[in-house]
């Protein structure tokens, strides 16, 4: 595909960018090194995440057609991706409610566990992890309501933990996630395709594990509980001071045998989307695919690298593009006096950081979006930032230190007409920003 002039361009140039990294995701495009052979038994697919309905697809596309094929996967709320003409659907696709939990997710997690009982050693359970398995993959803890859980969600959410931390928690008040699942399956063996979303690639991480050993304890979501100060019902805190909801742990007899395959991840869609700068003749820069902390100051950081870039050809020569990706985090503020609650998302957030502390750089353009497509909650992948961001919101009255008090990045970059809009992508490799210095 031919790349717009990134001079004459420069937005969608950088979406054309954005595309790239997305692409490379799109399980259909990276499933099939990674399946196993058919069993001597039954194949049952099972999995959760925002990639889910599209990785079931892709194994409908590329399991041999007269190998057993049956299963369900849970997915976002109109993240199932368009069904090919001629392909039969063999796997069923239930929606649910994500980032926080709903009763729709509940009874898929119920269902999936009904699925694999009774298997044997003949048989192959395969299961598609992505990221957003955590919230649709719910299954509360003994002691623990499905209000309890969406509820301790929304706190997680939040307080500005990262996810690991997020998932340490989930992982222990859950009975499908932290390896519950593959315990499940037994004596099936179990290979897990995965599409990775965290720094690190842990598959732990990705989705809380739900078929891979978990190496936290109760004590660790205990401590993290307590830091953020998320209350849980008594008897659920009496049963993790207990260790009673302890976890499979690495070495545990339960994971003899089980296959993890990653199938894509955050640092190959970086790479995707600087082969594609380098194509139209740019330099290209990745500077990690494990970039963590609040999003308005990794904006800050991203700010001051692209002004010494652009002021001092320093340390990258410009015209470049500087690519990064990770999980930033959100620490919702309280509110003002007078103010109401704002909305946004990571990728809003990061922009909005960056363009206060851009503060009209000529010559810097940027892109910020979730690869899902969906920052937060509404229905933008992201922001953009370009040279005259700060001037024509001040033209408007806007202030854009008054926004990120409120967190409300969708409402700023709404009002400007720049809001990254793409819908559901039918992957998720987590953040993807990408600024342009000419």
């Amino acid at each position: 595909m031919t790349a717009p002039d990134p001079i004459a361009q420069p937005r969608q140039f950088l979406e054309h960018l954005y595309h790239a990294a997305v692409r490379r995701a799109l399980p259909l495009h990276n499933t099939a090194a990674h399946l196993p052979q058919p069993p001597k038994g039954r194949t049952v697919v099972i999995g959760a995440g925002k990639a889910g309905g599209a990785m079931a697809q892709a194994v409908e596309a590329l399991w041999p057609a007269g190998a057993p094929l049956s299963g369900l996967v849970v997915t976002r709320y109109h993240h199932t991706p368009p069904r090919p003409a001629g392909l039969a659907q063999r796997i069923e696709v239930i929606e649910a409610s994500h980032p926080v939990p709903d009763a729709a997710g509940l009874a898929a997690s119920q269902r999936i566990l009904q699925l694999v009982q009774g298997l044997t050693k003949d048989d192959l359970v395969l299961c598609l992890i992505s990221g957003g398995g955590s919230a649709l993959l719910t299954l509360p803890a003994e002691g623990l309501t499905l209000e309890d859980k969406q509820r301790i969600n929304k706190a997680l959410l939040a307080s500005g933990a990262n996810i690991g931390e997020m998932n340490c928690v989930r992982k222990h008040l859950s009975r499908i996630k932290g390896g519950r699942l593959a315990a499940a399956c037994a004596p099936a063996q179990v290979v897990t395709l995965t599409i990775s979303d965290v720094p690190g690639d842990d598959p732990s991480v990705i989705a809380s594990g739900p078929t891979v050993p978990d190496a936290t304890t109760c004590a660790d979501a205990l401590s993290i509980l307590k830091r953020y100060r998320i209350e849980v019902p008594a008897p659920v805190q009496a049963a993790l001071e207990q260790g009673a909801l302890e976890t499979p742990k690495p070495g545990s007899p339960i994971f003899q045998g089980h296959q993890v395959n990653m199938i894509a991840t955050p640092q190959q869609s970086l790479e995707a989307a600087a082969e594609a700068a380098r194509a139209a003749g740019l330099n290209a820069y990745i500077l990690s695919d494990e970039m963590e902390g609040e999003s308005r100051e990794v904006g800050k950081v991203h700010a001051a690298l692209a002004r010494a870039v652009a002021q001092h050809g320093q340390p990258f020569a410009k015209p470049c593009v500087i690519l990064s990706g990770g999980e930033t985090t959100v620490t919702v503020r309280p509110v003002p006096a007078g103010e109401q609650r704002g909305k946004g998302g990571r990728a809003g957030e990061f922009c909005l950081g960056l363009a206060l502390a851009l503060q009209g750089q000529a010559g810097v353009w940027a892109l910020a979006a979730d690869t899902d497509g969906i920052d937060g909650m509404e229905e933008n992948a992201g922001a953009w930032v370009e040279p005259g961001t700060l001037a024509r919101a001040q033209a408007q009255g806007m202030k854009v230190e008054r926004y990120l008090d409120r967190n409300d990045a969708y409402g700023y970059f709404q009002l400007l007409g720049d809001l990254v809009v793409t819908g559901p992508t039918h992957t998720n490799v987590n953040d993807f920003r990408a600024l342009l210095v000419l």
